[in-house]
């Protein structure tokens, strides 16, 4: 049976319901802010590897904007209104500040790297969270299992 919390009816156990919303939150916040470093770092980059390193950063913002949303209608599914104001983001977020100087392609590589370890330690630790509602465990696994194939992709351009 569904419970309610505020208009929104939801399907996850109420004994589950409090570990889900705080996994769903935390998450949302770090991919707002993962898309917002790797634009940042998007436009700031400098060097010989400009061109590459501009492109695929363009990668990581379009899937931390979509997994962004997906989450946010999941945490909405389960009755849960989702906060994705600045100021949470910045209060919230696991992820450090990018820079808004121009940056090396070395450094930039580093940057997005450490960025998206960040993000994946703490999906990791969501999804360890949220095993009393499988359908947020497995969005969460899902869009954990896709940005450890980036950081690997990223962490084989800086060897």
């Amino acid at each position: 049976m569904a419970t309610q919390n505020g208009p929104i009816s939801s399907f996850v156990p109420a004994e589950h319901q409090e570990a889900v919303s705080a996994a769903l939150q935390s998450s949302l916040v770090d991919l707002i802010d993962l898309s917002l470093v790797a634009k940042q770092l998007h436009w700031s980059v400098v060097g010989p590897r400009f061109q590459s390193v501009h492109e695929a950063l363009d990668e990581v913002v379009a899937d931390a904007r979509t997994f962004t949303d997906e989450v946010a209608e999941r945490a909405t599914a389960v009755g849960v209104s989702p906060d994705g104001r600045a100021k949470t983001v910045s209060a919230d977020s696991a992820l450090d500040e990018a820079s808004a100087e121009f940056a090396s392609d070395d450094k930039v590589i580093r940057v997005i790297t450490e960025a998206l370890a960040a993000t994946i330690k703490r999906l990791r630790a969501n999804i360890e969270k949220v095993g009393g509602d499988p359908v947020t465990e497995d969005l969460l696994i899902g869009i954990s299992a896709r940005f450890e194939q980036l950081h690997w992709m990223w962490e084989a351009k800086a060897a």
